[in-house]
């Protein structure tokens, strides 16, 4: 299991268990994460799981595809750690990942 954290834009704070193979995305629909409403179940069809990976990971989440760029344009108050949460999955590797959710995702 990788521990991942997912900070609210409020602050409040979900340090989560998340299984590898999972994405980030299923880690907080799973466990009721407010915030993250994944509309298109992770088809990478939408931007409302739009998330900011802390400066200390976003090396390790991996490239952003073509697809994901073009989604993120749909987003608001995208950044260059903006990611889609669908589009990163979860190996080993990520245990201690901390993301923050934007203050909305529509």
């Amino acid at each position: 299991m990788a521990k991942i954290t997912y900070i609210e834009f409020d602050g409040t704070e979900h340090a989560l268990d998340v299984k590898p193979g999972l994405t980030v995305m299923e880690g907080a629909v799973k466990n009721n994460v407010p915030g993250i409403d994944a509309d298109c179940g992770g088809a990478c069809a939408c931007a409302t799981c739009h998330v900011y990976v802390d400066a200390a990971w976003t090396d390790k989440t991996g490239d952003k595809s073509a697809m994901e760029e073009s989604m993120l344009d749909f987003a608001e108050n995208v950044e260059p750690n903006s990611r889609l949460s669908c589009q990163i999955k979860v190996t080993d590797a990520l245990d201690g990942l901390v993301v923050r959710l934007p203050e909305s995702q529509h």
